[in-house]
């Protein structure tokens, strides 16, 4: 534990105390200065390219732990943390922790590694920031400034979100050493800070937060567009996109139905169709995708192994690995169960036997589908429909917004403020683009939220989004009902959002920052007993 407190002190202090260490990594060089990377254009863009390639960083705090392989693995953590992704059990699922609610408070190997690399991630974008100066930049490097400032604030947003402390049915917000972490969230390190700021750095309020990151996205949304770059860096429609997500985890909707209509108004985007979602080769893979504005992509030279990537635990066709030995990956019985028939998303996952779908769905190799379990996703193809070759079918990308979730954000929005025209704004969205048939009668304004969700949960499956919407909304999880397809030991049915929903922080940070000692979030690890069928 002591490389883990040296570490922990390292990421939270100025990256310039780190950045010859740091630049030794993404560069070839060997003590290169800020003023050296400044003037270089290659130097500068290498550091903005060190960026997107950290979603993938494998072992960034345990070489023996197979979850610890990137972003796509934390968007997994998240998912399995919901009602909505069923897992089968098997010695090979490396996400039980979480599915369990077991092990996960802050002396854990699994939360240090959820904390480490958000801010090892965080550093990239600081590297950055700290190497060129806004006020004698380019306009390219304006540009740069932009794309870091935005990655930056998509990952304190994802931190705030998971991070912050909400009221729940299990306990309470006071802590074991009687402080009230109540909407603490994170706390905040820029280029500028110094060891000094970090040795003592507390965790902000969700008010300090929020202002925090619209001052980042502010400043994207002013310089991003001068730079051109493909869909691992965000763009002016994902900057919209992410002050959608800002606005409507504070609840103000007037903006989060601003920010999102900005998004759609763009008209680079469109939702995608049956052939494209359904499609063996490219489906939920590519970044090429007309509905995909940002996403990570692994490269094959950069693939270490067949088991750590988004593709080994995404998909369940990809034969070579995790996924395909056991932990497959299913939809929760129930939501599949609320899927119009006539829905094209309701292909993505094997039908029960018998089922009218069941011969409609398509599979890469029939006889390996034979295997699935029932409500297995298909979803999340292989590169290229490879599921034999890993350095082929893991070459893949997932998304991080897709311009659906504007739709989305949008009724929404609208619908906590005039339920009449969010109505009217659902069912647009689903029959135009989901499912013709779709005849969704209001009762309530909070029915139709609920139906809202209820769609979104079922369009972003498998994408890390849910999590988000059930903490913010107080949502109830039900894993536990007769006919549920969830193990025995992850059936647990709570009363509003769950406690777990509030992650710790890990215990190494508070001993090396006096700031956050003392104010960790209660571990809830055990909180819950398992349903028990009758």
């Amino acid at each position: 534990m002591k490389n883990l407190a040296k570490y922990i002190i390292g990421i939270c202090c100025s990256s310039s105390l780190l950045f010859t260490g740091c630049i030794e990594e993404a560069l070839p060089t060997s003590g290169a200065t800020s003023e050296q990377l400044a003037s270089s254009a290659k130097a500068t863009e290498a550091l903005l390219w060190a960026i997107p390639a950290f979603a993938n960083n494998v072992a960034t705090v345990s070489s023996s732990a197979d979850y610890d392989w990137g972003l796509g693995s934390v968007m997994h953590v998240r998912d399995v943390m919901t009602g909505d992704m069923a897992i089968k059990s098997s010695g090979y699922d490396w996400y039980t922790a979480w599915s369990t609610n077991t092990y996960i408070g802050p002396g854990y190997l699994a939360t240090q590694f959820i904390w480490n690399f958000h801010w090892k991630f965080i550093l990239t974008t600081n590297n950055l920031l700290s190497a060129v100066e806004e006020s004698s930049a380019s306009d390219l490097q304006l540009g740069y400034i932009g794309m870091a400032k935005a990655y930056r604030a998509y990952l304190y947003l994802d931190m705030a979100r998971m991070y912050e402390f909400l009221e729940n049915d299990a306990i309470s917000s006071v802590n074991s050493d009687g402080n009230n972490v109540l909407n603490l969230t994170v706390p905040i390190v820029t280029e500028k800070t110094t060891e000094d700021d970090a040795r003592n750095n507390p965790r902000v309020t969700r008010k300090e937060m929020f202002d925090f990151i619209l001052s980042d996205l502010d400043t994207a949304e002013k310089y991003i567009s001068n730079a051109k770059m493909n869909k691992t860096l965000p763009n002016l429609t994902a900057v919209y996109g992410l002050k959608a997500r800002l606005y409507s985890w504070v609840g103000d909707y007037a903006n989060a139905q601003e920010y999102a209509a900005r998004a759609l108004a763009t008209g680079s985007y469109t939702p995608l169709n049956e052939a494209q979602w359904t499609n063996v080769n490219t489906g939920f893979n590519t970044l090429d995708s007309n509905a995909w504005i940002w996403g990570a992509f692994l490269n094959s030279d950069a693939i270490a192994s067949a088991l750590l990537n988004w593709t080994s635990w995404a998909s369940n066709e990809a034969q070579y690995g995790y996924s395909s030995a056991g932990p497959y990956v299913q939809i929760d019985a129930s939501l599949y169960d609320q899927i119009g028939d006539n829905d094209f998303r309701k292909l993505s996952f094997k039908a029960p036997a018998g089922s009218a779908l069941a011969s409609k769905i398509s599979y890469l190799d029939p006889t390996f589908a034979a295997k699935l379990p029932t409500y297995a996703s298909v979803k999340f193809r292989p590169n290229e429909g490879n599921y034999s070759e890993f350095k082929v079918g893991s070459a893949s990308a997932y998304p991080i917004m897709r311009i659906e979730e504007m739709y989305f954000i949008e009724m929404e929005a609208i619908a906590h403020q005039n339920a009449s025209l969010g109505f009217e704004k659902l069912n647009t969205f689903m029959k135009t683009y989901r499912d013709a048939s779709y005849d969704y009668q209001m009762t309530t304004q909070e029915a139709l939220i609920n139906e809202i969700i209820l769609q979104k949960r079922i369009e972003f499956f498998g994408e890390g989004i849910s999590f988000y919407d059930v903490k913010r909304l107080n949502l109830s999880v039900t894993r536990g009902y007769a006919g549920t397809n969830f193990e025995e030991a992850t059936r647990f049915n709570t009363n509003g959002r769950p406690a777990w929903m509030n992650f710790c922080i890990v215990l190494t940070e508070g001993n090396n920052n006096e700031g956050v000692f003392g104010w960790n979030n209660p571990d809830p690890s055990g909180c819950y007993t398992p349903w028990k069928a009758n």
